[in-house]
């Protein structure tokens, strides 16, 4: 069996952790039919809707795979993956490729120190035509989505970004990064240095802070809603889900849930957000949350195919990635 990594201890420490209130109002497995995890059956509250997902098949052998990315023009799901810590500049993250059906196509179709490229700890992806962008530390990194090859890389270094995360595309090119303003201890626990903000890179490439501040609760996943014509963002430390736009001040509460939340995928008025504070994904309409998976611990940047209506939720401490069929 391979050892535990530190981030694996860290992130199962974190969580656990309290809710911070502060913020405002591994092989493939058959298909399921009770959309919860294989030995788990966590309770689900009688007065909580669901419409539970199928699960149709785990893909294990990830070391910890942090985000899950469609490529709907290549049919393709891209995973990114560490192999130490999230802020650890060792050169060894990747990027896999996996095909619809479940196969690993290629585990580390871009990797650290191989072919030019440079990539340590890798979380959120987002695509704009061919290019794919990562968040890397302190870094955000484009590569080539067909061949790997390295594209760009803009540097947020002089900000001092803390917990750099989820990365979302405005129509105009810029870039959206959100910084959790967390660190890790060496025994797990979860602090809060801060600050929570929300960085702007323009398509000249010019970093700016778009929004700061402890309204944001630890903003960790990021989504553009082209139907609301704004970027919806998830809370890892507290319970709310925010509408923000670029001239916004301050975000607005949409909808609350479990808390602790990672991952956030927009697909059309639908909202899917992912919770280490119940380990489920849950879909939001007009506010109301509905559980759709249960039994997925410290999920991470989830994805959505809209081709098959799948989600693809990435289980950082299971070290494989869940594809679920919504209902």
């Amino acid at each position: 069996m391979r050892p535990i990594s530190l981030y694996t201890a860290l992130v199962a420490a974190a969580a656990c952790m309290p809710v911070d209130k502060t913020p405002p109002s591994d092989a493939t497995t058959k298909p399921e039919t009770t959309g919860v995890a294989s030995g788990a059956t966590p309770p689900t509250p009688a007065a909580l809707p669901t419409a539970m997902a199928t699960k149709v098949q785990a893909v294990g052998g990830f070391p910890a795979p942090q985000a899950a990315l469609c490529d709907s023009t290549q049919d393709i799901y891209l995973v990114s993956n560490f192999t130490g810590g999230p802020t650890d500049k060792s050169n060894g993250g990747f990027i896999s490729r996996v095909r619809p059906d479940g196969a690993v196509e290629n585990l580390k179709f871009i990797e650290g120190g191989h072919n030019g490229v440079t990539l340590n700890a890798p979380k959120g992806l987002a695509l704009r035509g061919d290019t794919l962008w990562v968040v890397d530390i302190d870094i955000l990194r484009a590569f080539d989505a067909r061949t790997g090859m390295p594209r760009d890389s803009v540097s947020l270094g002089s900000f001092a970004p803390v917990f750099l995360s989820s990365i979302a595309i405005a129509p105009s090119g810029a870039l959206y990064v959100t910084d959790a303003g967390i660190r890790f201890d060496d025994v797990g626990n979860v602090l809060h240095p801060g600050p929570d903000r929300i960085f702007r890179v323009g398509p000249d490439r010019k970093v700016t802070v778009a929004v700061r501040g402890d309204t944001l609760g630890r903003p960790n996943g990021i989504a553009l809603d082209a139907i609301g014509k704004r970027f919806v963002v998830a809370s890892f430390g507290g319970k709310s889900v925010f509408a923000w736009k670029p001239e916004d001040k301050a975000p607005s509460v949409i909808a609350k849930g479990a808390g602790g939340f990672d991952g956030v995928v927009v697909a059309g008025s639908r909202l899917f957000l992912a919770s280490w504070n119940d380990s489920t994904v849950s879909r939001y309409e007009t506010g109301e949350e509905v559980r759709v998976v249960a039994g997925v611990p410290t999920p991470g940047e989830i994805g959505y195919d809209a081709k098959r209506n799948r989600l693809l939720v990435p289980i950082l401490t299971g070290n494989r990635i869940e594809i679920w069929q919504v209902p």
